[in-house]
């Protein structure tokens, strides 16, 4: 797979992140079984749930990326407008994955640390897709000068309808990837293949 390339190019392409690092986290979600099929079903069954579908069914995912991000921004009158002198995020992104409850056949083994190794490749994907998106938001954000905004309100709608843009982005972007990962000839579609018939 060619995720780690993809990777590598998303980081180039973004500014160079200065004074803030993004927080990392995994957790993860039990799943049974002793074969890859027993394992891939109790996936369908126990994993994450990001909504419902067209029937009013949840819909489950194998894995999923979530972030949380806040902002401690400086806000300075500047005659009669308002300039934001520094934007420092705080980004926590948390990757939820499948984790086998139990110990398994070598066999077995073997095949989910492949299995498991390209579903976390995957979701760094998403990550740093998060990443670029903040980054671009503090480039954008920082020295950005409203005049006319003594009580620095302007400036502040500014700023919101730039992040809901970038959100809108970052968003389809990453959905614009999942549907090539799980498309023909996708990624994740070989993933799963490899998994469950041991390729």
């Amino acid at each position: 797979m060619k995720l780690a390339l993809l990777l590598a190019a998303l980081f180039l392409a973004t500014p160079a992140r200065a004074d803030w690092k993004p927080i990392e986290k995994i957790d993860t979600y039990a799943v049974s079984g002793e074969s890859a099929e027993q394992l891939y079903l109790s996936i369908g069954a126990k994993g994450p749930v990001i909504g419902k579908d067209s029937t009013g069914a949840e819909r489950r995912v194998i894995a999923h990326t979530n972030f949380k991000l806040t902002w401690q921004r400086d806000y300075q009158p500047q005659g009669d407008g308002c300039v934001l002198k520094s934007a420092r995020p705080k980004l926590i992104i948390t990757y939820t994955l499948p984790k086998p409850a139990a110990k398994l056949p070598a066999a077995t083994q073997a095949r989910w640390d492949a299995f498991s190794a390209g579903l976390i490749a995957h979701e760094k994907v998403h990550g740093a897709g998060i990443v670029e998106m903040v980054d671009k938001i503090v480039a954008f954000s920082t020295g950005l000068t409203v005049q006319n905004d003594p009580g620095c309100t302007k400036i502040r709608a500014q700023l919101t309808r730039y992040l809901d843009q970038l959100s809108k982005a970052q968003r389809q972007g990453s959905r614009d990837f999942d549907k090539v990962e799980f498309g023909q000839n996708g990624n994740m579609l070989k993933l799963i293949a490899a998994f469950l018939g041991g390729g």
